[in-house]
């Protein structure tokens, strides 16, 4: 397996770890969380880079390395959603949203018909991530075991609840829309793939 596979299998392995340290009380464990995160994180980055540098592309990535996205995310999401940081239904949600678009995209790759992410989409994902990120990464310096109390209230005066709530209705609405967008202006695509899938 190249190494750009290697890191999708990775990310898709640190998910649970990520999410155990999230959600698990002990010393350094805010910290663990996100260094696991950040490599998790990294290794998305690093494989595309990979990938188009050296022309590493192969069938099996380009089917993985999205659903190894969206496992990392939704895993995230559904910590914080444990948490009481994140209302459940958005969601649910995106995380359907998401599951039904990657799921296709992935099958597409799989029988050779493959369509190309919309620039719309890109955006959704970069507005989903940077809002995920900015969560995420606030709650865990804010309760931080090493940061001077300075620091951790500074990310504290950052982890607003109302921002918090409305950003994720936000990343809700646009994650539908973009879908709706998707489909109907590939809605040819999905007749084609599914005849495809049935033959």
């Amino acid at each position: 397996m190249i190494l750009p596979n290697q890191l999708t299998v990775l990310r898709i392995i640190l998910t649970p770890f990520v999410m155990f340290f999230i959600l698990t009380d002990g010393n350094y464990f805010n910290e663990i969380a996100l260094v696991i995160y950040v490599i998790a994180a990294l290794t998305d980055w690093y494989d595309g880079w990979l990938a188009k540098k050296f022309n590493y592309f192969t069938n099996w990535g380009k089917v993985w390395d999205p659903i190894a996205d969206k496992i990392l995310t939704a895993g995230t999401m559904i910590s914080l959603v444990i948490l009481g940081i994140f209302n459940i239904f958005p969601v649910i949600i995106i995380i359907l949203r998401d599951v039904f678009m990657t799921g296709f995209r992935s099958y597409a790759e799989h029988i050779r018909k493959p369509f190309p992410t919309s620039r719309y989409a890109k955006v959704k994902t970069f507005i989903e991530m940077v809002y995920l990120n900015y969560v995420l990464l606030t709650y865990l310096l804010m309760n931080s075991s090493v940061l001077p109390e300075k620091v951790r209230s500074f990310f504290a005066s950052m982890f607003v609840k109302d921002v918090i709530d409305w950003g994720l209705i936000v990343v809700a609405f646009i994650t539908v829309h973009s879908a709706y967008i998707y489909i109907k202006d590939n809605f040819h695509l999905f007749k084609e793939i599914l005849k495809i899938g049935k033959s």
